[in-house]
């Protein structure tokens, strides 16, 4: 229930504004696109037309139906298709012949030119990128950043869909009735915790916990708790759901917590398991999860919260994590390699589980804090109040404003100035009078209404104050990056501000950057780079590795598939969550280090703990370092006998590019090629079936796309996803190696034929093995440098890659090839770039 409920409606006109208004440019057309020369098309008469005469032509492409006019873009993108095929060497097929130079040369340069021309007349005539509205995230935590709270919102919000691989593309972003109903719930849920967290006397929960408050299971009692043994509360390795909940954890209020255990293993060498490969840890121990939730059955999710090792030793852990009220903490033995006690009926008895022979967990201490990671209260109430100066009301029981010396026409200029203040911040840039002042009028006039209806005068301040920020965060100059431009294009500097920080941050511009815009800094690219590494550096920046990640490389998908229990039996979430830090860690330290962009595909480092090392089957005599594993990631150099190292190897990477039973090269073959090389793979034709794997292995993989794709139509495509597909075959669907397939005979799965990594490239290279693929990969560094600094201006502008952009990818790649094309390098150049700093 909202703190102050009796508010007036924001004014329908904002409402409809919101749901009509496209931010946009408008400039002067120019008279037309331009054309496609006649020498182009007579090219395509002489080498297209026997496969492409006709609307049934190979493809469903008709050389006959091409205009040469490109005033629609529609027509526009099918040259361009035309082109890259043409310039890749993929048409004519190579069946058909090579095209000798002198050809190409009379198609190729012409036809480049015409659609450059033309690709300049579409971004002078609508500019680049379109207006776009933030996403999930960047809406939460600008209001975050705006009021200064630490409320999680995005979970208010249905999920988005991705385009490209990203949620955030101008041209597939939608606005509805549901989606304003939405965003009217978020903002009011942001509001709510603003003034409770600025007016309310504080509510924080400390507990500290010994064994005896943890352990709640007494002699006689069947519960899921943990139960005191030895003086220690103790959960033993179980498949028992919710065993491990502490009751006594339940928090009332949701929010942010600091949660503090000290814990030991139980019988940490109990049981065996021949499964499980020579740890690289010094001692033995017991990974346990900590996780959050109802923990019933008819509220079954639970929150993951961290991870730890214990081990004989006692060790303390601290973690930060959100709470939803009557929430509570499941600690338990989570590691899906131990062996697991069996309990009957659900529920476990008081010493049930001593003689069971498994590990267990011992607590030896608890504690629970509520924090607020945004800032202390007083942080909170200079974002909604400004310089107000408060006091605390018996009679309410809240902290208000203090009016006792303002009149009427005092408190109205009061109100007009903090919405003037606000909307400077929520529109992030300086606003003009008749930008903000419908608002302040609306505000004035909600303080007007609620003292007509008898509410006490700071009361009715607060009120109103409410409802214009409300009205302010409705504005479409608010939910849209509104981007403004001079005559040519460029963008001002609040608005680079504005795109340097979301991508970035993914949120609005902090106090020295809006410094730098407000004394126009921000044309320099000096003085880019500095608030470039200056924004990594901070808290906010620290996230950006692993936002664009998450999109990038599909790691978002990570949890869409579960694997099955019986060929993944080491599998679980310890290991899934270590798969995703080895990712993040990874990309962290080649982008802090400026590591060559080779490494992506080939290094000997990555990022591993004791539970990830055991799951990859990597021992100590594979790790180079002088180092001993432990629960925490960190760099080690392997032996290349491992195979791992590089994106290609990583278990997040194997784990969202299959389906959790099956690998398919086709699949993972055309998320390299998009994701690491990038090459857009189109759809097949509609006529073309699936390949369905033959799960019994009578037919290997191979064998069935060799079939599939000796159809022509299918074949262009195949030779350039399958080489990559079939060296990463190594990898089952887990992520684990693997040199034969698995192949179900009766009930059980056998060991089957041998997985075959081998192929040739399409520039004629051939490999053998999955290292010799990766070798070949890395070393055409150019390549990859082009596709990250391409991923990372889509990811910075929302609008994919046009034609126009190519000239100013392969300046970014000429600038960075002294760094031998370095992470930040490429990052800085794409900063600089004028397509990043145009709209």
């Amino acid at each position: 229930m909202r703190a102050f409920s009796s508010l007036p409606i924001v004014a329908p006109w904002l409402i409809l504004g919101l749901i009509l208004w496209t931010p946009g440019v408008s400039v002067a057309q120019t008279p037309a696109a331009g054309e496609i020369p006649q020498s182009s098309v007579d090219f395509l008469q002489e080498h297209c037309l026997d496969c492409h005469d006709g609307p049934d032509g190979e493809g469903g492409m008709d050389v006959t139906s091409l205009v040469t006019n490109l005033d629609d873009p529609a027509d526009y993108e099918t040259w361009v298709r035309v082109y890259d095929r043409i310039e890749k060497g993929e048409m004519p097929p190579p069946e058909d012949g090579a095209l000798d130079r002198q050809e190409l040369e009379s198609f190729l340069p012409p036809t480049g030119d015409a659609l450059e021309t033309a690709a300049r007349f579409y971004r002078q005539r609508d500019g680049r990128v379109q207006g776009r509205r933030l996403t999930n995230l960047q809406l939460q935590r600008t209001l975050q950043d705006l009021l200064r709270i630490d409320v999680p919102l995005a979970r208010l919000m249905p999920p988005e869909s991705r385009s490209n691989g990203f949620v955030h593309l101008a041209d597939a972003q939608t606005m509805s009735h549901f989606q304003l109903k939405t965003h009217l719930r978020v903002i009011d849920a942001a509001l709510d915790a603003t003034i409770d967290r600025a007016t309310r006397p504080s509510r924080d929960l400390s507990l500290d916990y010994a064994p005896a408050k943890i352990a709640r299971k007494k002699p006689g009692q069947r519960n899921r708790e943990p139960e005191l043994r030895k003086g220690l509360a103790v959960t033993w390795s179980s498949g028992l759901i919710f065993y491990g909940r502490i009751s006594s954890t339940t928090v009332r209020d949701p929010g942010w917590y600091r949660i503090t255990v000290t814990a030991s293993a139980v019988k940490p060498t109990a049981g065996s398991n021949s499964k499980t490969p020579p740890t690289t840890a010094t001692e033995p121990g017991v990974w346990c999860s900590v996780r959050s939730g109802e923990c019933v059955s008819h509220s079954p999710l639970l929150n993951w919260i961290g991870s730890f090792r214990a081990t004989q030793e006692p060790q303390t852990m601290t973690w930060d994590a959100w709470l939803s009220a009557d929430h509570k903490l499941e600690i338990r033995p989570a590691d899906m390699t131990l062996p697991r006690a069996g309990f009957q009926g659900g529920q476990v008895g008081f010493g049930e589980g001593e003689d069971k022979n498994v590990p267990g967990v011992a607590i030896h201490h608890l504690t629970m804090e509520r924090i607020h990671p945004a800032g202390e209260v007083n942080t909170v109430r200079r974002a909604l109040f400004g310089r107000d100066s408060l006091h605390f009301s018996k009679q309410a029981k809240r902290s208000l404003p203090n009016l006792s010396k303002l009149d009427d026409a005092d408190v109205s200029g009061r109100l007009s100035q903090q919405i003037q203040r606000f909307s400077q911040l929520a529109f992030r840039r300086p606003t003009e009078r008749e930008a903000w002042q419908p608002y302040a009028d609306f505000t004035v006039a909600a303080w007007h209404q609620s003292m007509a209806e008898g509410a006490d005068r700071e009361h009715a301040y607060v009120e109103a104050l409410r409802a214009g920020y409300r009205a302010v965060l409705c504005s479409p100059r608010f939910l849209y990056l509104c981007e403004y431009t001079d005559g040519e294009g460029r963008l001002d500097n609040w608005s680079v501000a504005s795109r340097l920080s979301y991508f970035l941050c993914g949120s609005m511009p902090d106090e020295q950057l809006r410094d730098a815009a407000a004394e126009g800094e921000l044309n320099s690219a000096s003085e880019l780079q500095h608030h470039t590494d200056r924004l990594l550096a901070t808290p906010r920046g620290q996230r950006f590795i692993e936002n664009f990640a998450s999109q990038w490389l599909d790691l978002t998908e990570i949890n869409d598939t579960e694997p099955d229990r019986r060929l993944f039996r080491d599998f679980d979430l310890l290991v899934q969550n270590a798969m995703l830090q080895e990712t993040h860690l990874f990309l962290q330290k080649l982008l802090d280090e400026n590591r060559p962009v080779a490494q992506l595909i080939d290094s000997d480092e990555t990022f591993l703990n004791e539970r990830l090392a055991r799951y990859y089957g990597i021992d100590e005599s594979e790790i180079l370092d002088d180092v001993s594993l432990d629960d925490q990631m960190r760099c080690v150099s392997l032996d290349r006998t491992t195979h791992r190292g590089g994106l290609l190897s990583h278990g997040s990477v194997l784990k969202v590019t299959a389906n959790g039973n099956d690998t398919s090269p086709v699949l993972r073959g055309v998320w390299v090629c998009e994701r690491l090389l990038g090459e857009e793979i189109p759809p097949p034709p509609s006529n073309i079936p699936a390949v369905e794997p033959d799960i019994r292995g009578a037919t290997t993989i191979r064998e069935l796309l060799a079939k599939h794709a000796s159809d022509a139509s299918c074949a262009s495509c195949h030779r350039h996803f399958d080489p990559p597909g079939f060296a990463m075959e190594v990898f089952d669907a887990g992520g684990q190696w693997r040199d034969r397939y698995l192949q179900l005979k009766g009930k059980k799965y056998q060991r089957g034929p041998r997985v075959d990594p081998s192929y040739t490239m399409t520039d004629g290279q051939s490999f053998e093995t999955f290292d010799e693929f990766r070798q070949l990969v890395a070393a055409d560094d150019e390549r990859l440098a082009a596709n990250l600094a391409s991923q990372l201006l889509v990811y910075a502008t929302a609008a994919k890659i046009q034609f126009s952009d190519r000239p100013v990818l392969r300046q970014i790649v000429d600038q960075t090839r002294s760094t031998g094309y370095g992470f930040r390098s490429i990052l800085h150049a794409v900063v600089a770039s004028d397509t990043f700093l145009n709209k």
